[in-house]
């Protein structure tokens, strides 16, 4: 698993939407790998959150900014404005 490439897929993928628009974890994973994305799942809500908790994007739940602490379920992620 490759941290700093999540990292980068996150913000560069947050950076092209903007604000406006949210992606899905499901996103980030797949722009890292194509063939194992379901596995990198967890650790894409780990560097979530931690993006988060700097203030460089939000974790969203029904399209409303949650804290990184309350992560569960579905969530989407966008960049902050």
């Amino acid at each position: 698993m490759n941290i700093e490439a999540i990292t980068a897929a996150m913000l560069r993928i947050a950076a092209e939407r903007g604000p406006e628009k949210s992606l899905c974890p499901t996103d980030v994973a797949r722009a890292v790998s194509a063939e194992n994305w379901r596995s990198l799942l967890g650790a894409v809500r780990q560097v979530a959150a931690e993006l988060a908790r700097q203030g460089k994007i939000e974790i969203l739940r029904k399209g409303k900014p949650i804290s990184p602490d309350e992560i569960r379920g579905v969530i989407r992620l966008r960049a902050t404005s």
